[in-house]
């Protein structure tokens, strides 16, 4: 198939999904049947183990929105279909490069439409069977149209045989989800990439050219390297220091130091918040000084001992945030910031142990970048297919903590348990679900495109 007959046929599968429906099941039969369609058309260009574990994820995405259908399931299921399709015909480029295109081609796609003969084939008709229809159906078609609105503006009884009757069809709501679905079939299949982005490709390679080893890459102008690299160490040695002290007096104030309860909760953010920032400080460090030259630097070697001690450092701040985050659930319990706070931190320990590795094996900053838009990309999968609402009800319920009838309520795709909670311990929770059986109800009376699978096996009192 070409570019247009891939935009076409997506274009009306999307409008025979989405027409008279609100998003559910369709979206994710849509993903399934773009993931087939690469799959199937372009399975010559699968070279490598990553086009079979982004093919994997994209169909888990899928099902995981048409189980969960909310906005985690939703960006893990447009990233695996686009991923796929950037890895499919983009092997030469990296998939960082992915979320700047998906900005870049939402606003030019409304153009490049209009390029009718970068995606549209050529005018001359070949095929026997096209001709016929243009000629036998198309063209009579258009002219019968003329002239029944002209005779109709002559005759009230030869309108009346064609008007005296209504379709059961949306004519404002047709055209939006038409022109909505061919925007965005025609951005997936005829997406556009910038030639600056082959040209600077190789600024996002993992290991640096011989080129670059050699260069005397100066920060500063005004600073010969010996200067810079002295001036690194201090600033290493006086961030070492400082850390250590910050290191000291957080677990203090964490473990040792009494906070009214009150004031815990707030407490312990602004400290998370704080190792948040440094830890994305700590980094940035890493990257400003070893960004060229330093990384084959014979006599950096003293800067690269102080920038291990460094990451080290705060790789010990994290695991100090990690206990406190765990002692802090103890105490009230799981909710989904809490559970955030755990993914920032295990990502925060994969950045800084990819730092470790970009120093110990010379690799480039973009060999950072490359690698940590997949763990980001995986962390939104993880987060895309478990039930946290589920996990952070039932655990709560076990340790007796943060099971506020309110707090319950708030969370999501956690009914059963809820309810069963709520019945054993005879807490009146009429009131506070009605609410939500109602909402529960009004998804199960969708129809089946725009269902979410989660409400279709839930039991709820009648």
């Amino acid at each position: 198939m070409k570019t247009h007959q891939f935009i076409l046929a997506s274009s009306l599968i999307f409008t025979l999904l989405f027409y008279n429906e609100t998003v559910g099941i369709n979206l994710a039969l849509f993903g399934l049947l773009l993931t087939t369609a690469i799959c199937y058309f372009f399975q010559d260009k699968f070279t490598d183990r990553t086009h079979l574990i982004l093919v994997v994820t994209s169909i888990l995405s899928c099902l995981a929105f048409a189980w969960y259908g909310d906005f985690a399931s939703f960006l893990a299921l447009a990233l695996s279909i686009t991923f796929l399709q950037f890895k499919t015909h983009e092997r030469e480029l990296k998939v960082i490069q992915v979320i700047p295109l998906i900005f870049i081609n939402g606003f030019a796609s409304i153009g490049r439409i209009f390029m009718f003969n970068q995606w549209l084939p050529e005018k001359k008709i070949h095929n026997n069977f096209a001709k016929k229809l243009i000629a036998f159906v198309v063209i009579p078609a258009v002219f019968l149209g003329l002239f029944f609105i002209v005779y109709s503006f002559g005759s009230d009884h030869f309108s009346s045989f064609f008007t005296d009757y209504t379709l059961d069809i949306d004519l404002w709501q047709l055209i939006v989800i038409s022109v909505l679905g061919f925007y965005i079939c025609f951005s997936f299949w005829n997406y556009w990439v910038p030639e600056v982005c082959y040209e600077k490709k190789h600024l996002l390679d993992n290991d640096f050219s011989n080129t670059a080893k050699m260069e005397n890459q100066n920060t500063f102008s005004f600073l010969d390297v010996d200067f810079e690299r002295k001036s690194g160490e201090i600033t290493l040695v006086l961030l070492n220091l400082m850390l250590l002290v910050f290191i000291g007096t957080y677990n203090y104030e964490q473990f040792f130091e009494v906070v009214e309860k009150t004031n815990l909760s707030s407490d312990t953010h602004e400290r998370v918040n704080a190792v948040i920032f440094s830890i994305i400080m700590a980094v940035g460090v890493i990257l400003f000084y070893f960004k060229g030259r330093f990384n084959f630097d014979e006599k950096a070697n003293r800067l690269k001992r102080l920038a291990k001690i460094w990451i080290a450092l705060n790789c010990a701040l994290i695991i100090s945030a990690f206990t406190k985050n765990t002692e802090y659930i103890a105490f009230f319990g799981l909710t989904y910031k809490r559970l955030g706070v755990y993914l920032f931190l295990a990502l925060a320990i994969i950045g800084l142990i990819l730092s470790f590795q970009k120093i110990i094996r010379q690799k480039t900053n973009a060999y950072l970048f490359n690698h940590m838009i997949w763990y980001l990309y995986g962390t939104i999968l993880i987060s895309s297919y478990f039930n946290w609402g589920n996990l952070i009800t039932t655990y709560n319920i076990s340790v007796n903590k943060g099971v506020e009838p309110i707090f319950l309520s708030d969370l999501n795709f956690n009914d059963e348990a809820r309810n069963d909670y709520f019945l054993q311990n005879k807490i009146e929770h009429r009131n506070i679900d009605l609410h939500r059986e109602s909402n529960i109800r009004s998804y199960q009376e969708k129809s089946f495109l725009s269902k979410t699978l989660y409400y279709e096996f839930l039991k709820i009192d009648k």
